[in-house]
């Protein structure tokens, strides 16, 4: 039986295929967006030898977490801008290229001013999720178009788990070879850039924008009749827009947030050595390898029997046991129980990623793109403001996780009042 709906977008997911243009678009956009993943976070387990060699004090730091996260904000409005305008195919390409530059060239900084501007550099990688859902929303049916945006988001963002495990492994190689920590570092930092480009050419010679084709094509065969027009001023106005960008705010913005400091949380807090750190950090993103799949999972579930009403409760739901996880989590100082606290709270993150990106598509078929560059720019926007808690001399990572924590519950409850909205204006998916 096909498994294709009348409008070439695929109503089931064939995982162990790659024959139908839906299902190599799958594949290779969360293979690209992992390799993107690792390398935007591929310096964050090395930051102690980092620190160490450029004396960086904690403002320093949260600087250049900052850093790290902010250039993403313009990135994902610009490259969701440039996916309605010349389809995710282009658009990935491009980025998987430019992103590569300041990854390889990280190694060339000499001082924290030289090092915070490639960092600032790198996060321009971080577009890459947004022209990750808009591709799979293009070629998935509203059935499953939850669980394919969460499969693909969460399998690509195991790549900073990753980076947090393999990063310190390339490191030590290099150090057995002979290289100073000082080297080290920067030629670790050479091979994710390597696998940038590797993908960009991946990406270009075997993806296609839409079941039927390319955009560009499409619109050369139609005039811009593969386009349906509504003002951008549309999209800024729709509160909808906002609701997802602040609840996002709290869900990605937390998950990176941990991405860039759990190393150096676990290492200062518990003693324990770079390779150590690395792996418990990686296994805050592991957890990717399937939780944000079953946030995208559980809403097309409940989609079946409440439809969005439905989505936007488990996502606030999901949001709301997340904080709660992270204020505990900022209270253990035993070892073991702060991991599976971390765990635990890492399953709500990263539900809640997948179950926003099960809503987004329902807000604005006609600015896809835009919409999900809005909404992927808060879980950035979060992140930089988690940051300046960080940054702050007399607050603690123990306090701030806590203040935090307490901010994303109220958050979640706040989001409760807007189900309505989302309710009465659904629309259909594309």
């Amino acid at each position: 039986m096909s498994t294709i709906i009348t409008d070439g977008r695929a109503d089931k997911i064939k995982l162990f295929s790659i024959k139908s243009p839906q299902m190599s678009a799958f594949h290779i956009t969360w293979m690209s967006f992992m390799v993107c993943f690792f390398a935007w976070f591929a310096i964050a387990p090395l930051m102690a030898v980092v620190r160490e060699e450029f004396h960086l004090t904690k403002p320093q730091i949260g600087n250049i977490i900052i850093a790290s996260v902010s250039i993403t904000i313009f990135s994902r409005l610009l490259f969701g801008w440039l996916c309605d305008k010349i389809g995710p195919r282009l658009s990935y390409t491009g980025l998987l290229i430019i992103g590569s530059i300041p990854v390889i060239c990280i190694g060339f900084a000499n001082s924290y001013e030289s090092f915070m501007i490639f960092r600032l550099g790198i996060g321009v990688i971080g577009a890459s999720f947004v022209i990750t859902q808009y591709h799979t929303s293009r070629m998935f049916a509203p059935n499953v178009v939850g669980s394919a945006n969460a499969l693909v988001g969460g399998w690509g963002n195991l790549g900073g788990g990753l980076a947090q495990i393999i990063m310190p492994l390339i490191f030590g190689g290099f150090v057995a070879y002979g290289l100073t920590p000082h080297m080290a570092w920067r030629y670790s930092m050479v091979l994710p850039g390597i696998a940038m480009l590797i993908m960009a050419f991946v990406y270009y010679r075997f993806t296609q924008d839409t079941p039927e084709g390319n955009i560009l094509d499409l619109e050369k065969q139609n005039g811009n009749a593969t386009q349906e027009k509504t003002s951008l001023k549309e999209v800024l106005l729709d509160l909808r827009v906002w609701i997802l960008f602040l609840i996002y705010g709290c869900s990605f913005g937390m998950e990176i947030t941990i991405d860039n400091i759990a190393s150096l949380y676990f290492i200062d807090k518990f003693g324990v050595s770079l390779v150590t750190a690395g792996i418990l950090a990686g296994s805050f993103g592991g957890m990717n390898i399937f939780a944000r799949a079953l946030g995208g999972i559980f809403s097309d579930m409940v989609n079946k029997k409440s439809g969005l009403k439905g989505r936007s409760l488990l996502l606030a739901g999901f949001v709301f046991f997340e904080g709660l996880g992270v204020m505990l989590f900022s209270h253990l100082d035993v070892l073991v129980f702060a991991i599976l606290t971390m765990l635990l709270f890492a399953l709500f993150v990263k539900m809640s990623n997948g179950a926003t990106y099960s809503v987004v598509p329902y807000v604005n078929k006609k600015k896809l793109g835009i919409v999900s560059g809005i909404v992927g720019a808060g879980g950035n926007l979060g992140a930089i403001l988690m940051a300046f808690v960080f940054k702050m001399e007399d607050v603690s990572y123990q306090k701030g996780l806590f203040y935090i924590g307490m901010t994303i519950s109220v958050v979640a409850i706040i989001s409760l009042f807007a189900v309505p909205l989302f309710v009465k204006k659904e629309e259909p998916v594309l």
